[in-house]
């Protein structure tokens, strides 16, 4: 009788999901001209809130990543087109069964083009062994604004993240030139959770990124200034605006997923509004 050879070998089956999407501009608005999907990633048809730039999101099938999991996402923006990225619900990656899961995002944004970024929050569970890999290669006038929210442990239930490894690798390159290289690293152990270091006994750490063009120091001390109007609450040691040579980094380590989305969120629109002429406009997913 056949048997399934992962089952045979005692392998936990897995999945290797694939999501290609090539982005042009046609007739005055952004286009999906090509893409090809394989399970357990889908994605819903695109919107035009705005009507010109088109709102995609992202839906894992599954319901999370597991150990031997690997998602690879492809997207493309063709010169000119302008598009904003998320995903339907938050992404859950579950202890690990022996094997490490992983993500894989690669991003071409060609002339004049731009990407949002915009992923709704991932939640480590305790145990979970996890990389991520985000690599954007970005043409001369072209953008990217991207943010990642991460929480370590099940929060809410009191779980916390005391086994495991979490890695998240970000460049963003233009002709050959890094722009912005980010590499983190957090290994599920009591000392690195309550360590300055570390997540100092909090369970949330987020970054925010604008790249493509110089940031003035008069726009860094709005998006500073953004947090106090947002949030009373959030520690002056628990955030932080930088400047970049290309860009503008916002971080942020909490434990509150409402206070840290209000705040970037702000950022976003403030950036939108200064650097793309553009008004805020939140994905639809997120009002569900």
């Amino acid at each position: 009788m056949y048997q399934d050879t992962a089952i045979a070998k005692n392998i936990p089956s897995t999945w290797h999901g694939n999501l290609d999407i090539v982005y042009a501009l046609r007739n005055g608005k952004t286009q999906p001209i090509s893409d090809r999907v394989q399970a357990p990633l889908k994605v819903q048809r695109p919107f035009y809130p705005e009507g010109d730039i088109c709102h995609t999101a992202i839906l894992h099938t599954a319901g999370g990543i597991v150990g031997g999991d690997c998602l690879s996402i492809n997207l493309q923006l063709q010169p000119r087109s302008q598009a904003l990225v998320t995903t339907t619900a938050a992404s859950k990656i579950y202890r690990s069964n022996g094997l490490q899961a992983r993500q894989i995002v690669e991003i071409q944004i060609d002339e004049g083009a731009c990407l949002e970024w915009l992923p709704q929050e991932t939640i480590v569970f305790n145990g979970a062994n996890y990389r991520q890999d985000l690599r954007v290669e970005l043409a001369p006038g072209a953008s990217w604004l991207g943010w990642e929210i991460t929480r370590f442990g099940r929060s809410a239930r009191g779980e916390r993240f005391l086994q495991g490894e979490w890695r998240s690798y970000t460049e963003v390159w233009q002709q050959g030139q890094p722009l912005w290289i980010d590499r983190q690293w957090l290994p599920g152990e009591e000392a690195i959770l309550n360590s300055p270091h570390g997540l100092a006994g909090h369970s949330i750490v987020a970054s925010l990124t604008w790249i493509g063009c110089e940031v003035s120091p008069e726009l860094v001390t709005k998006c500073r200034d953004v947090t106090c109007n947002v949030s009373t609450t959030i520690p002056i040691t628990n955030y932080g605006v930088t400047r970049l040579p290309h860009g503008l980094l916002c971080r942020y380590r909490g434990s509150s997923s409402i206070e840290v989305r209000n705040w970037f969120t702000s950022v976003w629109q403030l950036l939108r509004l200064s650097l793309l002429d553009r008004s805020s406009c939140l994905p639809r997913v997120w009002q569900q």
